[in-house]
């Protein structure tokens, strides 16, 4: 297990900023923390052809397996983001709605 020091989590968080984030920036933040931290995760590039509301990230490691959907800080969800969410929470599995004023419990999430 990687083991992140206070000054790197700090250096992180220095980084976000939540009220001029767009989700492109924020989504490229949490993906690098993931990746740092041995997560594996999928993003659809090209939604073209997907079901509408699909959750913006897929992770697993280590027998963890989860959804994340980011938003910006005023983003709101759609009514068919809502229902994935919806949905893949009463299968059991978590599928949690991110704001990049939440990085630091985002952290301690992937940690």
């Amino acid at each position: 297990m990687i083991r992140w020091e206070q000054s790197d989590i700090d250096r992180l968080l220095g980084e976000v900023k939540p009220a001029s984030m767009s989700e492109r920036e924020f989504q490229a933040a949490v993906m690098k923390v993931a990746h740092q931290l041995g997560w594996k995760f999928y993003h659809t590039h090209d939604s073209i052809g997907s079901q509408a509301g699909f959750p913006d990230l897929v992770l697993v490691r280590k027998g963890r397996l989860f959804f994340a959907e980011l938003k910006t800080e005023h983003g709101k969800l759609s009514k068919e983001q809502k229902e994935w969410i919806e949905l893949i929470n009463m299968s059991g599995v978590h599928c949690m709605v991110w704001r990049p004023s939440m990085m630091d419990e985002i952290i301690k999430v992937l940690t």
